[in-house]
């Protein structure tokens, strides 16, 4: 049963008449009566008595019509909400991102959103996770884009995607040619990490721990596009999120194993803080473009 038969079929009901009702609902008489003879077999019972050119309901008609009629007018009303609700949504939302969101992720979804919504004033602020965090508690900040926060207690966090963290290098850099590095291989390496305090870093440093591999970071760098700069220009290693490395030719990127990193990136919300309808707008275009990114990235994902 589709929303059309619902509609040919109140239409006929309340004019009697095959002629008026297929004028009222925009089709012609036979696609009309083919519709209603569909809708009846599917019921398994006659709606309509046809007696010469007179049509009557059927018992079952005037016990289907209340339903009928009450079905399509909560779903005109959900529609004409849906509308209103659309061009309604104004005001501002209030983003805070880490910066290897920044680079991708987040002006994708501004993108989407800007073109439901080119009304709505955005602003975004790069921010370390920690400060992410401390501005939505302060309510400075509508939603965060970054990592699960090590202190849970006054956010919540809602996962979009799982993210490998990978090797960057130079393309003369002796690793640029391999299809895979184990950690264990970067003992003794030079690299340019995030500084200590950034939960990536800490996440790094306990895969290190745990295959035994000490490198020396030669350089701390608090952004992405600098730590790739450097990494270009010199012999120096650095491991970014898989999504962080935008085409360029003058570095390569190679899997990390034993262990991967990996990490989940999500949105952060303000526990028990009521979210504005730009808001929850521009979390569903996040989410819309988390699941894509989770659908390109999921057969490199699966195990071997």
């Amino acid at each position: 049963m589709e929303l059309r038969h619902l509609r040919y079929f109140t239409a006929l009901a309340e004019c009697l008449s095959f002629t008026r009702a297929a004028e009222r609902a925009h089709v012609t008489q036979s696609t009309l009566s083919h519709q209603i003879r569909q809708l009846e077999e599917e019921l398994g019972q006659p709606l309509f008595d046809r007696i010469g050119k007179r049509v009557m309901l059927t018992e079952a008609g005037e016990t289907f019509l209340g339903y009928a009629a009450k079905a399509l007018q909560e779903v005109d009303h959900g529609l004409s909400h849906l509308m209103r609700a659309v061009d309604e949504i104004s005001g501002e939302v209030r983003i805070g991102a880490t910066g290897t969101f920044n680079i991708g992720f987040v002006p994708e979804a501004l993108a989407l959103f800007l073109r439901r919504h080119p009304t709505v004033k955005v602003t975004v602020d790069e921010l370390a996770a920690d400060a992410i965090a401390q501005r939505l508690i302060d309510a400075s900040l509508d939603v965060g884009i970054a990592y699960q926060p090590s202190d849970p207690t006054h956010l919540w966090f809602e996962p979009l995607y799982t993210e490998e963290m990978v090797l960057v290098v130079a393309r003369g850099h002796a690793m640029a040619q391999r299809k895979r590095v184990r950690m264990v291989e970067l003992h003794r390496q030079s690299l340019v990490l995030l500084p200590r305090g950034f939960a990536t870093r800490t996440m790094l440093d306990e895969c290190f721990r745990a295959c035994g591999a000490e490198p020396v970071i030669a350089a701390e760098m608090n952004t992405i596009a600098p730590i790739v700069g450097l990494v270009a220009r010199t012999q120096l290693a650095a491991i970014v999120s898989s999504h962080a490395v935008q085409p360029r030719d003058d570095v390569c990127v190679i899997p990390l194993e034993s262990p991967t990193p990996v990490r989940t990136p999500g949105m952060l919300w303000k526990r028990d803080a009521k979210q504005a309808p730009a808001v929850r707008s521009f979390a569903a275009c996040v989410r819309k473009l988390a699941l894509g990114r989770s659908l390109r990235t999921a057969p490199a994902l699966a195990p071997a």
